[in-house]
């Protein structure tokens, strides 16, 4: 199905029953909606799950269009599979989307689940030494390249393996999965310049939605500190670390990462 957003015709799947919890599933900027897979497997018997294709991604469809928006293209998903609110989950780009979408439509959100999630205006660390610096020092060196395969290489060692862990850490279908996402990502066209968006991070305690924040052990040194502040800035917020698992524990199918999901959007009925 499609939902239409300014010049793209947004890619989405609802699955699941009618009688739940409807749940919103945005995805990372190196994935698509491929990457709920087995959080959809979980909920799908008792909520509905509505994921969809961020512009540049899987089978969303789009004309270049400067001053396009991201809470935009998210509410027009919702209104399309008749959702009037949601449990939002989102995973890195997707959590800041998520975030400024319950800060602009806090009537929208029934509750807020971040995974390794950015948001916008956060005070980042300026990271010198180290797993991420060295990997952002080849990233730069690849893009100045133009070498695509190389920078699809470093994206899976640093969000799917983890900076620190060893390239390869997570194989199979998975990992072929991933370079199939990441590798449409990276060759598609530029949607164009997104519309100016107030920063997130001085407004985190205004967020009254039950919130769940999860920070992978394995996750990024810069990404890892903004997870675990942003839980303590909204306001009773839970923060789950997990081990093992890096910047997208989801994709990897980690049960912990998946019952902590469930769990959450569970209690939103009681």
């Amino acid at each position: 199905m499609f939902a239409s957003s300014g010049r793209a015709q947004l890619a989405y799947d609802c699955d699941g029953v009618q009688d739940g919890v409807d749940v919103l599933l945005i995805h990372a900027g190196v994935t698509d909606r491929r990457s709920w897979r087995h959080v959809v497997e979980q909920l799908s018997p008792r909520h509905r799950c509505i994921a969809y294709d961020m512009r540049g991604y899987g089978e969303t469809v789009y004309e270049p269009e400067d001053g396009w928006s991201p809470v935009a293209d998210a509410v027009a998903v919702l209104d399309a599979a008749g959702a009037h609110s949601a449990a939002i989950v989102g995973c890195s780009r997707g959590g800041q989307t998520a975030i400024d979408l319950t800060l602009a439509h806090p009537e929208r959100v029934a509750g807020l689940v971040l995974i390794g999630t950015g948001v916008r205006g956060a005070p980042y660390p300026d990271l010198q030494h180290g797993p991420t610096a060295e990997l952002n020092a080849r990233f730069d060196a690849a893009e100045a390249a133009g070498d695509i395969d190389e920078l699809g290489r470093l994206d899976a060692w640093m969000w799917l393996d983890g900076p620190a862990a060893q390239e390869g850490r997570v194989g199979g279908e998975v990992r072929e999965l991933f370079f199939e996402m990441n590798g449409r990502a990276l060759r598609a066209e530029d949607p164009g310049q997104q519309a100016e968006s107030p920063a997130a991070w001085p407004r985190l305690a205004e967020i009254a939605a039950p919130t769940l924040v999860m920070v992978g052990r394995l996750d990024a040194e810069d990404v890892q500190p903004i997870g675990e502040q942003a839980a303590r800035l909204i306001p009773g917020a839970q923060l789950r670390y997990l081990d093992r698992v890096a910047h997208l524990p989801h994709l990897e199918g980690n049960r912990t990462t998946i019952e902590a999901i469930a769990g959450f959007v569970d209690h939103l009925t009681d």
